[in-house]
């Protein structure tokens, strides 16, 4: 898979006079995994520059430097490779990432779904439905990477991996024979250039509410984030394209104008859609739905294995996604009725049987990764019909450090009205002090309702002391971090799994 590197420069549009006929046998943005032969892209970070380490990936074996500066005047003397100086150093990895690895996403269907919530229940169920389909598929996202024969999620370290490892990893899917790879393209991958060089065959919307401002500011630079999946579905050269928008969105029309006259454009909600839904009935173990699709005229009746309003966007997201890839609404029905639920996305925690006996007679508990204003009043509203009359909701969350402080009053307040208890808590610190994220927190909560607030820093104290209180049949809520093992602290990175607290703590009960 080497290329020389008169090739990679024909691809940016660079001469290379000398040294041309060098071959590169690998790509790198971290200068400690450089190997012999290497190229090393010298990527401008918040925390590190990687300018700052060109002598020392010279020093492992690199032969082709990508910047953005000019040409260090004091370069290793005995440096025998190129140096391409280049406007986006991000933008110039992404395209030789895909040549390099020749143009993996042009040899299946990638299918990127974007939006603040809902991304990974959505590409979750579209895998489960194409592959029952007969296709052979991927998944890319939150919880990692996986594909059929490689059932182990392999962990990327963010929801979009870097064009590098993306490029690698759809290269592998082709060559194991995936067809279809669904993948979460979320606003940091579409700013920071990671899905650059991907061929996409569809853009799909699932909402759009705050989130990220830390990052992007304003909802206007959030939204112009996200239409860069639109502009990148615009640019491919794939077949048969989609584009899939949530039409009860507020920002729907921005979506639907920048689908290009060469993708067919599906609309879904509760609204006038191609995918609309007619009636909604929801209950404590599933929902059934009746809508009318582009399939034909007859109403069709759906039962979705998943609770709440928010899960039926995510299904109908996944449909017309399906649809698009040619699965009749009968072959969804049938496969979406073995799909299980995703870990941490609104997951039952409960004791098993042989281990406990008296479930009826403890609280009924619910982990969720809502992380958002938007987020947390969706799973709360889901919550709230499946608490009996006398029964209380309890709502255990907190606020990830480093992170958008401008949400933390605003779950806050949606929480507070929500739910009968609510217990703030530590969720990711990082590097900010608990105790002010906890004030942020606080600063949303209205004083007429602070007597239904407890403070606990301590996330698993909270969790322990919150079931604890709980009676029987009563709802807990702990929300924030779904399906993470761990909590992220100042100093270290500890092991918490929320679901397993809540089994300790339901053992404690006993």
């Amino acid at each position: 898979m080497a290329k020389t590197i008169e090739e990679l420069g024909k691809v940016l549009g660079i001469e290379v006079p000398d040294a041309g006929a060098l071959e590169i046998t690998g790509l790198a943005y971290n200068s400690k995994e450089i190997k012999a032969g290497d190229a090393f892209f010298c990527i401008p970070g918040e925390k590190f520059d990687g300018n700052k380490f060109i002598s020392d990936a010279i020093k492992s074996g690199a032969l082709l430097i990508v910047s953005e500066k000019d040409k260090p005047e004091d370069l290793d003397k005995n440096f025998n490779g190129a140096y391409f100086k280049v406007e986006c150093v991000r933008t110039a990895m992404g395209q030789l990432a895909s040549y390099f690895f020749d143009y993996p996403s042009t040899k299946l269907r990638l299918l990127g779904v974007t939006g603040t919530n809902g991304k990974t229940t959505t590409t979750h169920v579209i895998e489960h439905v194409l592959n029952a389909s007969g296709f052979k598929t991927a998944l890319i996202g939150t919880m990692g990477v996986r594909w059929p024969g490689k059932a182990d999620f392999v962990d990327t370290h963010h929801t979009t991996p870097q064009s590098i490892d993306l490029q690698k990893l759809l290269a592998q899917m082709v060559k194991d024979g995936v067809t279809h790879a669904a993948m979460e393209v979320s606003s940091h991958a579409i700013f920071l250039k990671r899905v650059e060089g991907c061929q996409f065959a569809s853009a799909s919307l699932t909402n759009l509410t705050q989130d990220h401002l830390d990052f992007h500011k304003t909802m206007d630079q959030y939204r112009y984030a996200k239409l860069g999946l639109w502009d990148l579905l615009s640019l491919s050269n794939a077949k048969d394209k989609t584009s899939v928008i949530n039409k009860d969105d507020p920002s729907v029309i921005y979506f639907t104008q920048a689908t290009p006259e060469s993708a067919t454009l599906f609309t879904f909600g509760f609204k006038e859609s191609d995918f609309q839904v007619l009636s909604a009935k929801y209950s404590g173990t599933g929902t059934e739905i009746v809508l009318k699709t582009p399939e034909s005229k007859d109403e069709v009746k759906l039962t979705l294995p998943l609770l709440g309003e928010f899960n039926v966007y995510n299904t109908l997201t996944a449909m017309a996604v399906c649809f698009g890839e040619g699965v009749s609404v009968s072959q969804f029905q049938k496969a979406l009725s073995t799909f299980e639920s995703v870990p941490g996305r609104f997951q039952l925690v409960a004791l098993g049987e042989n281990e406990s006996k008296n479930d009826k007679n403890s609280p009924i508990c619910i982990v969720d990764y809502a992380h958002t204003p938007d987020g947390l009043e969706k799973i709360l509203k889901a919550a709230r019909p499946m608490v009996e009359d006398g029964k209380k909701l309890f709502v255990v969350f907190g606020c990830g450090g480093d992170r958008d402080p401008m949400k933390r009053p605003k779950m806050a307040e949606v929480a507070a009205s929500l739910a009968d208890q609510l217990i703030i808590t530590s969720d990711n610190p990082r590097s900010e002090d608990p105790d002010k994220i906890i004030e942020d927190i606080l600063a949303g909560i209205d004083q007429s309702k602070k007597e239904k607030v407890t403070v606990e820093a301590c996330r698993r104290t909270a969790i322990y002391q919150t079931i604890a209180q709980a009676q029987a049949q009563d709802m807990v809520v702990v929300a924030g971090k779904g399906h993470e093992t761990y909590q992220i602290l100042k100093d270290r990175t500890i092991d918490f799994n929320d679901a397993e607290e809540i089994k300790i703590a339901l053992k404690k009960r006993l």
